[in-house]
């Protein structure tokens, strides 16, 4: 599917990152967070949330190779 898709190099270097393992949406800085939109819109991101700390309510984003 990868060679089908087109990305910009922003969007290549946060698909590697995220194939390496999920990430947290904390750990990307502002440019490569603005090309989270378009992994997703292209189908190759997923974004969810999930608990790190059985003590804290809050949940916190993560992205997933789909």
């Amino acid at each position: 599917m990868m060679s089908q898709v087109k990305l910009s190099k922003t969007e290549q270097k946060v698909y590697d990152l995220i194939c390496q393992g999920e990430v947290m949406c904390r750990q990307l800085t502002p440019r490569e967070s603005g090309a989270v939109p378009g992994l997703v819109q292209k189908g190759l991101v997923e974004v969810y949330k999930k608990n790190v700390s059985p003590y804290r309510v809050k949940k916190i984003k993560f992205l997933r190779k789909t």
